[in-house]
């Protein structure tokens, strides 16, 4: 007889129009409408006699400290289970409110709204969680076609998806926690309406099972140069394509997880702040940003330009707060079976995902990012030397990413 057990459900939590969405500086009004539901998802996984793991999941740019403690606080309520169990995880989609975590960098102020996260934290907690026997399994499936690099077409970039399959016993499929390292930046700045991008898309097309996405190490990874448009029809294309490559693997046996409760172990990293140009220096960063914008708005050597103008913006109004000397970021690792997930606050580049999975001693380790919290942009040296866009706005100099590469991997293997 099988103890795991299965609890998940999926829950519209939309927002009305008429409040500021987050993830682009250049918008330039409210939202004014929906173009597709944005859900919280929870996947429990547990044993009748250990809490287990947690994963809720949601279509927001980012959840910070606040949102994050009040998700899981509501989340572990409904579950009868400590918040300590609990992953609260963002898809990073720019189609989202910005009311729900407020501020996440000087980049875009703004502020929490309680008419927006107040019925957030009310759906959660009238969320209901019927555990029933189920069998878990896991693939991993190399998606083509929905994202790259979007520095460099042939840059680092993990294109495989991560599926964890929860079947009921009647062979059915119950829920998938699916991870996937892209940004969902189908829809740009001119997008005025709800949405989760193409994590929505790709949901829809594996329902009625309950999709919990994951965002992996996507700090540099976007549909720059794979999209073929910034509507709704480019957003569905893009999703059903990842759906179509979890289809397939789903048509195969994958690897039987054990009937045993997932673990979750929590740590928390004190990292120093990096120094900051003086506000004459940004302001002259800035200027030198702007004389290298040219083009059509549309074509990838332009969005790379403005980008790295955003980012020279973004720099100045770093300069000009007064930011604390140093971060602590929550990290956890999730086991289960061979599977291990390390999550982190951090939208980490590609090539930290994969130094990450190297040094891993799980023989299967998915890095996770935009989890428990929200502290930037962690950039490879590269980025940092050529000044791009993440690097002219993350809280890090490459000493400290080196020291928070380090310390998550003893972490992991500890």
């Amino acid at each position: 007889m099988r103890d795991l057990l299965l609890a998940a459900t999926a829950l519209d939590v939309t927002p009305p129009p008429g409040h500021t969405l987050d993830g682009y500086a250049a918008r330039t009004g409210p939202a004014t409408g929906t173009a597709d539901p944005l859900r919280v998802s929870i996947i429990w996984i547990s044993t009748p006699d250990d809490p287990g793991v947690l994963w809720l999941t949601l279509d927001a740019i980012a959840v910070g400290k606040e949102l994050t403690a009040e998700l899981a606080a509501a989340a572990a309520g409904v579950a009868g289970i400590p918040a300590s169990h609990v992953v609260v995880s963002a898809s990073h989609t720019h189609s989202g409110p910005s009311g729900w975590t407020g501020q996440i960098h000087p980049v875009i102020p703004t502020e929490r709204e309680p008419a927006l996260y107040e019925p957030l934290l009310a759906a959660v907690s009238n969320a209901v969680l019927t555990p029933e026997p189920a069998v878990a399994s896991w693939r991993s499936v190399e998606v083509v076609g929905v994202g790259t690099n979007r520095h460099r077409r042939e840059g680092p970039h993990d294109n495989t998806a991560g599926v964890l399959a929860l079947h009921s016993l009647d062979g059915s499929l119950r829920a998938v926690l699916l991870d996937f390292a892209c940004h969902p930046t189908t829809y740009g700045p001119e997008n005025l309406q709800w949405s989760a991008d193409w994590p929505g898309a790709a949901r829809a097309a594996l329902e009625p099972a309950v999709v919990g996405f994951l965002q992996g190490a996507a700090g540099d990874v976007s549909p720059r140069f794979t999209r073929q448009g910034r509507g709704p029809a480019e957003v569905t294309r893009l999703g059903q394509l990842l759906a179509a490559r979890v289809l397939e693997s789903l048509s195969e046996p994958g690897l039987e997880l054990p009937p045993a409760a997932p673990t979750i172990r929590r740590e928390t990293l004190t990292l120093p702040v990096r120094p900051i140009p003086s506000a004459t220096d940004a302001a002259a960063i800035v200027r030198d940003a702007e004389r290298a914008v040219h083009g059509g708005a549309e074509e990838p050597s332009t969005r790379i330009a403005q980008t790295r103008l955003d980012g020279a913006r973004g720099q100045a109004l770093m300069a000009a707060v007064d930011l604390p000397p140093e971060l602590e970021l929550p990290i956890s690792v999730v086991t289960f079976g061979d599977v291990c997930w390390v999550n982190l606050p951090v939208e980490l580049f590609a090539l930290h995902g994969a130094t990450l999975q190297d040094k891993s001693s799980h023989s299967i380790t998915r890095v996770i990012g935009y989890t428990d919290g929200y502290f930037g942009y962690v950039v490879d040296p590269t980025a940092a030397e050529n000044g791009v866009y993440e690097a002219l706005i993350t809280f890090f100099d490459q000493p400290t990413t080196n020291q928070l590469i380090a310390e998550t991997a003893a972490f992991v293997n500890g």
